[in-house]
C-alpha cells in the first residue's frame, strides 16, 4: 500500500473472510487503502459506515462509486475487473468457470456458513447468539463429511482445486481448513499438504 489515494478501499481486518479479500488485493498487486474496521465493534454501525453496507458486516470492497461486499464476490470482481491472464483468480472459459462456481458454492455454504461458522457462532459467539451446545459438534460432524468431496479432488496429486491453476476457490479452500485446524476439526491429510 501506499500513502498516495487509492481508488480502491477495502473495509475491515481480523476475519478469515477479509483476509480472502486483502490476498486477492495482493495476489493481483492491486494498491488499495485499508479502513481496519472490526466486527461486532460498533465499527460497522456508523452512519458513514451502514451508508456504504446496510448489511453493517465486513469485508467490503469499495472502487470509486461501487460497493460489494461477502469475500467469494469481492474476489470474482477483482479478478474480473483486474486480472490479467498471468494472475487471473477466475477461470474465463464457461466450463471451468462452472467449475471454479461450483467449488465456490460448496466452499461458501457447506463448509464455512453451514459448518464453520455455525461452531463460532454457537461457541465463541454464543453470548452474542446463544447456547445451542449440540449445534458446534454437529457442524464438526458435518464438515468432517463434506472435507471426503475436498480430498477426493486432491487425491489425484494435483496441486489447486482446478488442476493447475490457483484461483479464488483455494483462497476460500485455505482459509476454511486454517479455520477448522483452528477450531481442532480434523481434517484429511492431504489437506495440510494443500496448505
Amino acid at each position: 500500500m501506499t500513502d498516495s489515494p487509492s481508488r480502491l478501499v477495502l473495509w475491515g481486518v481480523s476475519t478469515s473472510r477479509t483476509l480472502r479479500a486483502a490476498w486477492a488485493l495482493h495476489e493481483l498487486s492491486l494498491e488499495y487503502d485499508l479502513r481496519p474496521i472490526l466486527p461486532r465493534s460498533g465499527e460497522t454501525k456508523t452512519a458513514e459506515y451502514t451508508r456504504l453496507n446496510p448489511r453493517q458486516k465486513i469485508p467490503l470492497l469499495q472502487d470509486g462509486d461501487f460497493t460489494i461486499g461477502e469475500s467469494a464476490a469481492i474476489i470474482a470482481y477483482l479478478s474480473d475487473t483486474y486480472g490479467t491472464d498471468a494472475n487471473r483468480l477466475v477461470p474465463l472459459e464457461p466450463k471451468p468457470r462452472a467449475r471454479w462456481r461450483e467449488w465456490c458454492f460448496f466452499i461458501a455454504m457447506e463448509l464455512d456458513a453451514t459448518s464453520l461458522y455455525i461452531m463460532r457462532r454457537h461457541g465463541a459467539l454464543k453470548h452474542i447468539y446463544g447456547e445451542a451446545p449440540a449445534a458446534p459438534e454437529s457442524s464438526s460432524t458435518y464438515f468432517q463429511g463434506q472435507m471426503r468431496h475436498v480430498e477426493a479432488a486432491l487425491a489425484d496429486g494435483r496441486p489447486y482445486l482446478m488442476g493447475n491453476r490457483f484461483t479464488s476457490a483455494d483462497m476460500l479452500l485455505t482459509t476454511c481448513v486454517v479455520w477448522a485446524i483452528d477450531y481442532k476439526v480434523p481434517v484429511p491429510a492431504c489437506c495440510h499438504d494443500y496448505l
